[in-house]
């Protein structure tokens, strides 16, 4: 599925409605992840923090009742793109770090680790740790020879 220009704009929108939630203060002192729903049938786009306190929400036209067989993949990729297209706006908002954002089906289901902002690292795209268990078999079976 590509994205409209409406779609792109209500993301957009989307996110900066999120990051106006959380202005950038002198102190931040709100320990949070941002948990984004998508639902395939309604169209909803909303974001939740760690207590499951609704920040924003709003409907995107294109999904509504979406038949796509990739649709999940496809809003990973759209909100990842608008993410790193705003990425002054989200790494400035008065969250402590890090601090992450997950697409979540509408059934709370982890989708993807959209968007990860640290001191000194910021991953927009994969999984943190992507590999993780290869990497460390690896490792170990070379440290048992």
């Amino acid at each position: 599925m590509k994205a409209t220009e409406q779609t792109i704009m209500q993301v957009e929108r989307f996110i900066n409605k999120i990051a106006q939630k959380f202005p950038n203060l002198d102190s931040s002192n709100i320990l949070t992840d941002i948990h984004i729903r998508v639902s395939q049938d309604s169209g909803e786009l909303l974001a939740f923090n760690d207590d499951e306190r609704e920040i924003t929400r709003c409907v995107v036209e294109q999904w509504i009742e979406s038949r796509d067989e990739h649709f999940y993949n496809s809003v990973t990729h759209i909100l990842q793109n608008n993410l790193r297209k705003l990425h002054a706006v989200v790494e400035r908002m008065g969250i402590l770090r890090p601090f992450s954002f997950v697409l979540e089906d509408d059934e709370k289901n982890h989708v993807a680790e959209l968007y990860l902002v640290d001191d000194d690292t910021t991953i927009i795209s994969g999984e943190l740790l992507q590999n993780l268990d290869e990497d460390l078999d690896s490792f170990m079976e070379d440290l048992l020879k």
